[in-house]
């Protein structure tokens, strides 16, 4: 079963991350809507605010 094909998730741009993040963290959309009118799942534009939410070392350390 070597020639299994393996799930890969899809590659976006900086860019495209932080404004589709934007969208759900700043602007009130509910990650449905965000995922729906950028056309990815639901579960990927979750990963991606989850990771936006997390705080950075540099934020942490100045606490």
């Amino acid at each position: 079963m070597s020639n299994d094909k393996k799930h890969n998730r899809p590659i976006y741009s900086l860019e495209f991350k932080q404004n589709a993040t934007k969208l759900v963290l700043e602007k009130g959309y509910s990650q449905q809507q965000a995922a729906d009118h950028l056309g990815i799942s639901q579960s990927g534009l979750g990963r991606l605010v989850r990771a936006q939410r997390k705080p950075s070392v540099n934020e942490s350390a100045v606490t």
